[in-house]
């Protein structure tokens, strides 16, 4: 079942006209008026599947109040394009995490179908799982995935987790895989192998900071000749000095302009057919909020990217 709740009204936090934000210009929108827009904003408010500490179900509100005060010009790229909000998925009232993803994979699907590009707000992890799943039914499918972890662990007898979503994808008929900024001592050798003997290619966050345009590049080039490519961020790529609020933040991580660079590289390319960011956990946060705007800031250079 197809279900969002309302789409929230979007407004700029600045009286100056001259000065103007994405909340002047992100509107709300309904499923059958999606494809009239570039993108289009769906909020996942979930963590019911996370490994770490929860907190990443408020994630959706505070990322679109964060980003409703970014300005809207990038120097490079010029303003965003058009972009509206869906409001939040409709979440089942009980089933457990399997039922989660098939339901959100129902709506997911649903916007895929649309012609404007979706940019899912997590939520953890786990739903990554059900955002791309539609895909996999259109044509073959790679995922970019900038994170600090794998997420390639075997489900659980319990059922699926915020680590198991590439397991389960790759499962499903996942075509190509590659982790962005993923750090050392973050996984067990069994996961590497496991990526490893599926030809995907594995980018440390050291790579990354060493050459931004060659990781995005070796990222890309990781996947082959797929007819779609998918983006995900899990805020933990960034190091947990810019990102404490995340469910499993770690020392070591990217600098927020390292992943943007190298993000907006991702985004440019032509086979992108979907964007998340996912595990910000808010209640976990600095008290600056560091963490929210950098996870909303990622999402404007997302849109940059891409629509240049």
């Amino acid at each position: 079942m197809t279900a969002f709740t309302g789409p929230p009204e979007w407004s700029g936090t600045s009286s100056d006209s001259n000065d103007e934000q994405l909340g002047h210009l992100v509107e709300a929108t309904t499923l059958p008026s999606a494809g009239e827009y570039d993108a289009v904003l769906v909020g996942e408010p979930y963590d019911g599947a996370v490994i770490g500490r929860t907190g990443a179900a408020d994630g959706p509100e505070a990322i679109r109040e964060s980003l409703a005060g970014v300005k809207s010009h990038h120097f490079d790229a010029g303003p965003v394009s058009r972009t509206a909000d869906l409001g939040d998925v409709t979440l089942p009232a009980a089933g457990d995490v399997a039922a989660v993803q098939d339901a959100v994979a129902d709506t997911a699907a649903a916007v895929h179908e649309t012609d404007a590009l979706p940019v899912f707000l997590g939520g953890d992890n786990s739903l990554t799982a059900a955002n791309v799943r539609p895909l996999l039914d259109t044509g073959s499918v790679g995922v970019v995935n900038f994170d600090a972890h794998l997420d390639c662990r075997a489900v659980p007898e319990g059922g699926p987790t915020s680590g198991t979503p590439y397991r389960q994808l790759f499962d499903a008929g996942l075509d190509g895989y590659a982790p962005v900024g993923v750090r050392h001592f973050e996984t067990s050798t069994a996961y590497h192998d496991y990526l490893r003997e599926r030809g995907s290619e594995v980018v440390t966050a050291e790579e990354v900071g060493a050459d931004a345009v060659a990781a995005a590049d070796r990222a890309l080039d990781g996947l082959g000749d797929v007819d779609h490519v998918y983006v995900s961020v899990d805020i933990d790529v960034l190091d947990v000095t810019a990102a404490p609020g995340a469910s499993a933040p770690t020392p070591g991580g990217l600098t927020t302009r390292e992943l943007y660079r190298t993000l907006r590289l991702v985004a440019s390319d032509d086979r992108v057919a979907g964007f998340e960011v996912v595990e910000t956990a808010p209640p976990l946060d600095a008290d600056d909020g560091r963490t929210v705007d950098a996870a909303a800031r990622a999402v404007a250079h997302f849109l940059a990217g891409w629509s240049a």
